[in-house]
């Protein structure tokens, strides 16, 4: 009975803490987007992930509205098996310089659709990526996003977050652009590569100084030959003066 007392209290605590973190992770199944350069001025590649949040219904479609008011002079898409990918450009509301370059109009919206037969299924999520840029000037570029449903119902991805830092019910997928500069960690200098020695003098050395031992061994050689050759004549018997 204390065994099986045991085991009820485990699986109520377990099912409480499921419980309890339940909302916590459906708070996070947002569309999200990530990239691997946030520095102003440069190029990056912006990933969105798409997490499917219908318990009956598959995502058929993904919108994702870029700035205007900061246009990327410079957007591409990477194809996904399935989908199909379509961009709309759209006149600015006042030209915008950029890099050089005076833009009147800009990539407005990017709107990967799926194919006959593909989906993102309830539990499953999926992974879309722009290469764009130049990126503006340090701040939050806020990308909103429209999630379309086999079912036809539509969630749009589009509050931002307020100065309370307390997430609305469907933010908006943000992306945080830092000042050129800043934050980066400082690549250690290379250092010179040792100065090999030159072969030529490096091998003439050891091979000068075997050439000299050797003729010194050659010498003493000889020089103990001529003494023993001496040493046996003087004692040879019955040699006289």
């Amino acid at each position: 009975m204390m065994f099986r007392s045991s085991v009820l209290r485990v699986g109520a605590a377990a099912g409480l803490g499921a419980l309890l973190l339940l909302p916590t992770a459906t708070a996070q199944a947002h569309v999200r987007v990530a990239a691997d350069n946030t520095t102003a001025g440069s190029f990056s590649a912006l990933t969105f992930r798409v997490p499917n949040e219908s318990d009956t219904a598959g995502t058929v479609k993904l919108s994702v509205q870029l700035p205007q008011d900061t246009p990327f002079l410079y957007v591409s898409s990477k194809p996904v098996p399935g989908w199909r990918v379509a961009t709309t450009e759209a006149p600015l509301p006042k030209p915008v310089e950029s890099e050089g370059t005076t833009l009147t109009k800009a990539v407005r919206t990017v709107t990967w659709t799926a194919e006959k037969g593909t989906r993102i299924a309830p539990g499953q999520y999926q992974e879309f990526s722009l290469q764009v840029g130049p990126l503006p000037s340090a701040g939050t570029v806020l990308l909103p996003a429209a999630q379309t449903y086999s079912d036809g119902q539509v969630v749009n991805w589009d509050q931002p977050t307020p100065s309370s830092g307390e997430e609305p019910e469907h933010p908006a997928p943000a992306l945080a652009v830092r000042a050129a500069g800043t934050g980066s960690a400082s690549v250690p200098p290379t250092a010179p590569a040792p100065t090999p020695a030159a072969p030529a003098a490096g091998a003439a050395r050891p091979d000068s100084l075997a050439r000299v031992l050797g003729a010194a061994g050659l010498a003493l050689g000889l020089v103990a030959l001529v003494v023993a050759a001496l040493g046996a004549r003087r004692r040879r018997p019955g040699t006289t003066a």
